[in-house]
């Protein structure tokens, strides 16, 4: 956390009912992101728990763009199901796609024609697409998808742990938005979904906590009844109050452009030194990690005997560098098609330390190079 963030920690009001550090919290969120109806919650997969208690039910269908595991999991849970949405990049734009995190509008109707608006109670927009290589959405795509959403009546619900990221690439890579400034690109945005989630960890750089906002009232009501079941009161939902301090003052602090340049930059370097050594990852980087594909790496190793899963451990065991798969082990089995993955074989490496130089030496080995 930031110096501004532990000045603010120390600033906690801790108590139960009307905290001022949740009044600071529903402010700034109200003010950035301009949702007037604010729901604390301990993290982003209890945001999930929370809302789609309130809103899915047996046999429901949520599109989206590639759903984070956690979601996916949440709405499995309840006997609905997801669809993948996102766009299919052909191979040969596939390093010069600057966003490849968006809905195929196109797939959206189909959706929502086979399955029809009362079996689907939101749409889901992950911002950036975290499951699918840490790749942004434009705001163009934000705005078809809320108008296809908006002509049958649909909420669109972004999943926002990483928003901050996702508008610093509309910033620097969309038309029209390079002299915008962060938070007014956050701003437009957020104007076109009717609610979120979010989990704090990522975009307001905090220990702990996430939450839900909304502007539909009634959801909000329904919402309070099973986060005071699940996460605690509406005023505090399982954060404390020098957590919800930390997490005003964090999303200030994301949403400026200079801490996002540095940061998302640090991730491109990596991506460029681990690509020259010939080692084939998603491109373009991403905000938060670069992903190798597993699949490429490891071509001798069928989809069937986890390749991302043996990159992790094997970097793990050269370098004592975390990893961690995004693909077969973590989507889990397609429950239409037994034995099939719903995704592909990917693995990622953050950037933890100069430790994560070590193993590229090792890749280079293992690929003959």
């Amino acid at each position: 956390m930031s110096d501004h963030q532990w000045s603010a920690l120390m600033k906690g009001d801790e108590s139960y009912a009307g905290s001022k550090s949740f009044l600071k919290m529903q402010r700034t969120i109200q003010q950035l992101l301009g949702f007037p109806y604010v729901l604390p919650t301990h993290q982003g997969r209890a945001a999930e728990n929370v809302l789609f208690s309130a809103t899915i039910k047996e046999g429901d269908v949520i599109p989206g763009n590639a759903h984070f595991d956690t979601t996916k999991g949440h709405i499995e849970y309840r006997k609905a199901v997801t669809v993948d949405c996102t766009i299919e990049v052909p191979e040969a734009q596939s390093k010069e796609h600057p966003f490849k995190g968006n809905i195929d509008i196109n797939k959206l109707e189909a959706c929502i024609a086979q399955y029809g608006k009362s079996k689907i109670p939101m749409v889901i927009h992950t911002v950036t697409c975290n499951t699918g290589g840490g790749q942004p959405v434009s705001m163009q795509n934000l705005k078809d998808v809320a108008a296809v959403c908006k002509m049958h009546g649909i909420p669109l619900i972004f999943d926002s742990a990483r928003f901050a990221e996702n508008a610093y690439f509309i910033k620097v890579r969309e038309d029209g938005y390079q002299d915008s400034s962060i938070k007014e690109i956050v701003k437009e945005m957020f104007s076109f979904a009717d609610g979120m989630t979010m989990s704090a960890k990522k975009d307001a750089i905090i220990n702990i906590g996430g939450f839900i906002a909304l502007k539909d009232e009634k959801v909000y009501q329904a919402c309070c009844t099973y986060g005071i079941i699940f996460e605690g009161f509406i005023t505090y939902g399982g954060m404390s109050g020098r957590d919800m301090e930390c997490l005003a003052a964090g999303l200030m602090e994301s949403t400026e452009y200079d801490y996002l340049h540095a940061r998302i930059s640090q991730v491109a370097y990596l991506g460029d030194l681990i690509r020259a050594y010939g080692i084939p990852i998603v491109e373009p980087a991403g905000g938060h990690a670069i992903y190798v594909d597993a699949k490429a790496f490891f071509p001798h190793i069928p989809q069937t005997e986890y390749p991302a899963q043996v990159l992790g451990v094997a970097l793990y065991e050269e370098a004592g560098v975390r990893g961690v798969e995004i693909g077969t082990v973590l989507a889990d089995r397609d429950p239409r098609f037994p034995g099939k993955s719903a995704h592909p074989n990917w693995s990622f490496c953050v950037w933890p330390s100069p430790a994560a130089f070590i193993p590229i030496t090792t890749c280079r080995s293992w690929l003959g190079a």
